[in-house]
């Protein structure tokens, strides 16, 4: 199979064919589309924040239109099974909603009236950066872009939405949404680009600002680049994660095995907050390892084209080969697998299939607790108490959720338990009885190599315009 230089080819990852091609521009091409979304985010700037809005609601109406379309090809595209796209769709537009419906009072000035002394009136007001460039991650393309897309829009910024080479089409149907709900020319553009080209743009000085969701290798090139250009270039990460949950002894464990699993598979456990490691008190261990066992058991692994595929592939045969060897590493060690790998036939070597698994016996010295799979893979470890599990859930590079399972809302005790761990987990978000799930009214964010910046709620309208102050004085004759 041959690639071109000048051009990328995206590989629907259950058949192994060509199913898209996108030309690269020449560095003579993005300095126009840059320059004209330079210009255009001058004039879109000017434009009432409720025209803004007003376009922002035609958008999902577009984008709605589009469903079935958008369903199949992100199939396609990435892999995950037809019947669970639509929510994707539905979260997008859930988001989308949100991030409109505050976006007057995100962006509104913020008046000092009740200090402002005699003769002095101070007020601080929110301004667009300029231009936003947005490279947005393949596993959940509409997802995650729409986080950064659309309230740099309404914002008044203008975007360069630069797609994973595995989801093109995802930032097409964006901007032909955005386009035929009436944005004005150049506001939002998308630029398929090679690593070389997006460091070009990165360091481009009319670019302002870069919001960057993928990997922290990809974070730190990003960072790197923006660093070594000239000026002060804002940035905003969203890296990976190898989040964590702990299921206390008075858990619902039914209710717990069920949402866990579902943390932990969906998608293919491609999901930078999907659950990678689990930690048990040793008083439930061996109900609850008996009762995830199971439910992974039921997952039809195969073609995702078909209705009834609870799990498809894996992006890549690379990303497949990796995950492999990562739970073959740790057996090594010394974990044990629960899933019998012949009930996946589909899971064949060379192929992007990956069996689903669930290892015990594991530890801190395996990469399978420590490094993100970003697969259908999943190691248990027995705690003996809360102290035990806080430690290991922080002993971590990444620091993006955590969840704790527990009666908190009947138990005092347990209250005071889940509040403790709220205190004192590394993380941007703790959940309690729930996972791998961004509230949009809630910031989004990361500590350690989980990255940094904010993206959803109002913080991230902060994020993407500047607080401009104004100190006025009347003066009178």
């Amino acid at each position: 199979m041959a690639f071109s230089e000048v051009s990328q080819s995206t590989i629907t990852p259950h058949s192994q064919q060509i199913y898209v091609v996108r030309a690269y521009p020449a560095k003579e091409d993005i300095e126009q589309t840059i320059a004209l979304s330079a210009a255009a985010q001058k004039s879109w700037s000017k434009v009432p924040l409720k025209d803004r809005i007003a376009i922002g609601r035609k958008f999902m109406e577009e984008f709605q239109t589009m469903s079935e379309d958008i369903a199949t090809e992100l199939t396609w595209q990435m892999g995950r099974p037809i019947s669970q796209n639509q929510g994707e769709i539905r979260g997008m537009l859930g988001r989308a909603d949100h991030l409109l419906n505050i976006a007057e009072s995100s962006l509104a000035d913020v008046p000092l009236k009740e200090t402002d002394k005699p003769g002095f009136r101070r007020y601080i007001k929110r301004t667009p950066l300029g231009v936003v460039l947005v490279i947005a991650p393949w596993n959940y393309p509409y997802l995650v872009a729409i986080n950064s897309v659309l309230p740099a829009i309404i914002a008044g910024n203008s975007v360069l939405l630069k797609p994973s080479p595995q989801t093109p089409l995802a930032a097409e149907r964006l901007a032909l949404a955005f386009t035929r709900a009436g944005l004005s020319e150049h506001v939002l553009q998308v630029l398929h680009l090679t690593p070389t080209l997006t460091t070009f743009v990165v360091q481009h000085p009319s670019v302002d600002f870069v919001s960057f969701t993928g990997s922290v290798a990809g974070g730190q090139a990003v960072e790197k680049a923006a660093v070594e250009a000239k000026g002060f270039k804002g940035v905003g990460l969203e890296l990976g994660g190898k989040d964590p949950a702990y299921v206390r002894a008075d858990a619902d464990l039914d209710y717990t095995a069920g949402e866990l699993v579902d943390g932990a598979m969906f998608n293919s456990g491609q999901s930078c907050c999907g659950i990678e490691r689990i930690y048990v008190h040793e008083s439930v261990y061996d109900a609850f390892v008996s009762k995830f066992v199971n439910i992974v058991k039921a997952y039809r692994l195969g073609d995702p084209t078909k209705p009834d595929t609870t799990l498809g592939p894996v992006v890549s045969i690379a990303s497949a080969d990796r995950i492999r060897k990562q739970v073959s590493d740790a057996i090594a060690a010394g974990a044990k697998a629960l899933i019998p790998t012949d009930l996946f036939p589909a899971a064949e070597a060379g192929t992007a299939y990956v069996a689903p698994q669930v290892l015990v016996e594991v530890n801190h010295t395996m990469e399978i607790m420590m490094e993100e799979t970003f697969g259908p893979v999943v190691g248990i470890q027995k705690v003996s108490s809360d102290e035990e599990a806080l430690q290991l859930m922080n002993d971590s590079p990444y620091g993006l959720t955590a969840s704790v399972w527990t009666n908190a809302e009947k138990n005092a005790a347990s209250e005071v338990a889940f509040l403790k761990f709220v205190d004192e987990l590394h993380t941007g978000t703790v959940f309690l009885n729930r996972c791998d799930f961004l509230d949009p009214a809630l910031a989004w964010t990361g500590v350690k190599d989980s990255g940094r910046g904010v993206s959803l709620s109002k913080f991230g309208y902060d994020q993407l315009t500047r607080a401009k102050s104004v100190h006025m004085k009347i003066h009178t004759s």
